[in-house]
């Protein structure tokens, strides 16, 4: 960080994560990272938002500033601050445009404040750039994304790669099912291509993205970024090791399923972890297809689950008691992931999950559901080869997931060849994140 900073002290920064656990969680852990590099940290957030923020950030010196959020908003139920909230993500949009109404009160807040550096904010929040060129403040962006998954991206729609016919010289041939609306459309219009227009847009003219990955994970994408696109990136993570890792606390204090873990790990037992993120929407049938593959599997398993999803099949939980344990409720995925008997990740291969178990050296079976997430699993089994992927019904990306595909898939990552292969490549990428997010004096 120290080439985007300069030399000059103290320095002062602004952080503005969007509302979603997902896209703030990385940059309350980039506020430890600027704060063990001696610099002032602000982060705004709004009201609902901010026992989350206070909590992960409590022990610091970081300033929590509130800005009031509009509840007048057509499309969003009153009294939503966060898109885990969001009854749907096809709201996110709406939920994005609403977040614009901040923009005037943001303004009068950067006025209170003592100098700043250099502010980072969620791409999302498209509109903070204004912010920032009012007050000659040098805006970067934040993108929950990996190098590979923007290259792709904007290759994609740069270049148009879904629609036309391919010329004879094309060398890169991209499966439709991994992207999503608007890319799929030949002339996308209304709400969310214009949201993402002006994300686009206002990530061009900032002074430069800063991504959560480190260079020796994905070296020729992060070239690629720096020679062929703008603005210009700098590599700042895995963000997650710039948090200090949880202290063991007294048996009575752990939550039951870190003591559940540490019960299998005195019995010398293996245990997969399974989870798909806040935000993706999983149909009854496809629940009884995962409970069922567990099951059958043999397999140890923590299974997080929403508590909308909390009807999963009849008995399921009295059967399994013995070797599998369902969380009902927000867990520190981290602490989880760096267990001991953790030796597997069933997840979505959102980036942040996808960049933790690599930290945890632990291998990942990838089951994608939304967003870039299908580029991400693409780049877990393909590129950095730490994970398996999921069998889906006639092979297909998007496919429903039967019972006996997951059961196949989880024994050969738990106790198969290939799982012993992915197995040693993540813990050589573990190795590698430490050392690049060394952060000792």
């Amino acid at each position: 960080m120290g080439s985007i900073c300069g030399d000059s002290q103290p320095h002062h920064v602004v952080l503005f994560p969007f509302m979603s656990k997902g896209h703030t969680i990385p940059l309350l852990h980039l506020a430890r990272l600027l704060l063990h590099r001696s610099l002032t940290v602000t982060i705004f957030t709004t009201p609902a938002n901010r026992p989350f923020i206070f909590e992960s950030l409590n022990d610091t010196t970081v300033t929590i500033l509130d800005l009031p959020f509009s509840h007048n908003v057509p499309d969003i139920p009153v009294g939503i601050e966060n898109t885990d909230k969001l009854p749907s993500m096809s709201m996110l949009p709406s939920f994005a445009n609403a977040a614009k109404l901040m923009q005037p009160d943001f303004e009068r807040a950067l006025q209170t404040l003592p100098s700043v550096s250099f502010m980072v904010s969620d791409g999302f929040l498209w509109w903070t750039l204004e912010s920032a060129s009012k007050f000659n403040i040098p805006r970067f962006v934040y993108y929950g994304m990996s190098y590979y998954s923007s290259c792709v991206c904007r290759a994609v729609a740069i270049d148009r790669l879904l629609f036309g016919p391919e010329s004879d010289d094309e060398l890169i041939s991209v499966p439709r099912n991994d992207f999503e609306l608007p890319f799929t459309e030949p002339e996308p219009k209304g709400l969310q291509i214009e949201f993402i227009m002006e994300v686009v847009i206002a990530t061009a003219k900032s002074h430069g993205i800063i991504f959560n990955s480190f260079y020796e994970l994905e070296p020729l994408f992060a070239d690629y970024w720096n020679s062929e696109c703008t603005p210009k990136a700098w590599p700042a993570g895995p963000l997650c090791l710039a948090e200090p890792p949880k202290g063991s606390t007294e048996p009575h204090n752990k939550p039951k399923w870190v003591q559940w873990l540490d019960k299998k790990h005195d019995q010398g037992s293996s245990v997969l972890y399974v989870a798909f993120g806040s935000q993706a929407e999983i149909s009854p049938a496809q629940l009884k297809n995962i409970a069922t593959g567990l099951e059958e599997s043999k397999v140890n398993f923590l299974w997080v689950i929403r508590k909308s999803e909390s009807e999963i099949s009849d008995g399921f939980e009295e059967r399994v008691k013995d070797r599998g344990i369902v969380v009902r409720e927000w867990v520190d995925q981290r602490e989880i992931l760096m267990h001991e008997s953790v030796q597997g990740f069933l997840s979505h291969c959102g980036w942040n999950s996808v960049l933790e178990s690599i930290c945890a050296g632990v291998p990942i079976i990838a089951w994608p559901m939304m967003a870039e997430q299908p580029l991400n699993a693409r780049m877990v089994v393909e590129e950095i080869k730490v994970g398996l992927r999921v069998e889906t019904c006639g092979g297909t990306v998007r496919g429903f997931v039967k019972w006996e595909g997951l059961e196949k898939m989880v024994k050969e990552l738990m106790e198969g060849e290939k799982g012993k292969e992915v197995t040693k490549k993540s813990k050589e990428l573990a190795e590698m994140a430490k050392k690049a997010m060394d952060i000792t004096d």
